[in-house]
């Protein structure tokens, strides 16, 4: 017993100490740090500080990123996590550009940013951010007006100055200085409950290289005529999002906001686009659409109502759908008569074709007790090479 009450942490490996600092969060490893000199050198290795996050940190301020950006963050991060306040009364900004470019130079390796509750009005562009960033998360963030413009806006006194020699010299300088910069090198664009971001954000976008994803989630002032301007077609000569693979749109119906529809917007073909997810009241309009997205493999549909005549109407015109999810999905009864379903020769293949179906259901355990078993049926009927995956859906009981 005398040994093991001689034993402490002192006699553990540096490796173990930091497989048990990484389970603490921000605040409690600066605390940490302050217990002695070993644990301050362990607190600022680089492997606690590969994905920070800051969002459980109530009352972050700008001094306090300065802190941990001068003596923790460094060239191990990859993913950070902030958390503002909106409409807040402290004096300065949360995110200056002033640490914004000292966090690309100390950390080049950043390449996930998620920014909750940030007012980004003080920013004059997304260019501010890390060149190196490949993914972008913004949750009820405001937005100035060109945000997502590929340049930069020209500062006030040379916009004054416009007139003479040396200001179009200045402005030739820039340029050139922009021109040599690469662009927006964001993969990944994922915005949730943000108001502010409009049509004219959304155009912005177009000029963006390397954006293949884009995540619209309660973006209420979003309109179909914005999507179908940024689709992909047959114009030349207008930028598009050219290299567009997924797309998400979701309006779960706030209260004190049109609804714009802007699923509409698929109408004009997007060729390219290879996943879709649509959630809330873009379900109906955005199904309606389906049929001109004829590069179309991935399909997920959430937090909606649907009927089935619905879903296989829709989804049988899209020969190339090689799966098709629902999550969060509230089925109603059957209303359509069973000489749709075929009659009893074509029903009885059905049911003998159903065991090798290539589909996956949490809550499936045999064909008898599936409530999904007819959509099933008709869905591999019209689409026989997609997989159907059902996740926390329910079906309405009909009162009669």
């Amino acid at each position: 017993m005398d040994e093991f009450k001689a034993c402490n942490l002192d006699f553990c490996p540096e490796n173990i100490l930091i497989d048990v600092l990484s389970y603490l969060n921000v605040r409690e490893l600066v605390r940490a740090g302050r217990v002695c000199k070993r644990w301050k050198r362990l607190v600022k290795d680089q492997r606690l500080w590969r994905n920070v996050d800051l969002t459980s940190w109530k009352g972050v301020t700008s001094r306090i990123l300065w802190v941990l950006l001068r003596q923790f963050l460094g060239c191990g991060l990859r993913s950070l996590r902030l958390r503002g306040l909106l409409l807040s009364a402290r004096g300065g900004t949360f995110l200056s550009e002033a640490w914004l470019k000292a966090l690309s130079t100390k950390c080049p390796r950043l390449s996930k940013l998620y920014l909750l509750h940030s007012d980004l009005r003080s920013l004059p562009s997304c260019r501010a951010f890390p060149p190196s960033l490949r993914a972008l998360e913004l949750c009820s963030c405001e937005l100035p007006r060109d945000f997502f413009s590929q340049s930069l806006p020209a500062a006030p006194h040379d916009r004054a100055e416009a007139t003479s020699s040396a200001s179009q010299q200045r402005q030739e300088k820039r340029g050139k200085r922009l021109s040599c910069h690469s662009g927006i090198g964001i993969e990944k664009l994922a915005l949730n409950n943000v108001p502010s971001f409009t049509d004219q954000h959304l155009q912005s976008l177009t000029s963006w290289e390397r954006l293949s994803r884009l995540e619209l989630r309660d973006t209420f002032r979003v309109t179909a005529d914005g999507l179908q301007s940024c689709a992909v077609n047959a114009a030349v000569g207008v930028e598009r999002l050219s290299r567009l693979k997924f797309l998400e749109i979701g309006v779960t119906g706030r209260q004190g906001y049109p609804l714009q529809m802007a699923s509409l917007g698929l109408r004009a073909g997007w060729i390219g686009l290879e996943e879709l997810s649509l959630g809330g009241k873009e379900v109906a309009p955005g199904l309606f659409c389906t049929s001109y997205l004829k590069d179309l493999k991935h399909l997920c549909l959430w937090a909606c109502t649907l009927s089935e005549l619905q879903v296989v109407r829709s989804c049988r015109s899209i020969s190339g759908l090689r799966r098709l999810e629902f999550l969060d999905v509230i089925f109603q009864p059957r209303q359509i008569p069973d000489e749709e379903q075929g009659g009893g020769e074509e029903r009885q293949d059905e049911e003998e074709g159903g065991a090798d179906d290539d589909v996956s259901d949490g809550n499936r355990t045999q064909d008898g007790n599936d409530p999904f078993l007819s959509l099933r049926r008709s869905l591999t009927e019209k689409l026989p090479s997609c997989a159907l995956v059902f996740t926390n859906c329910t079906v309405q009981i009909n009162p009669d």
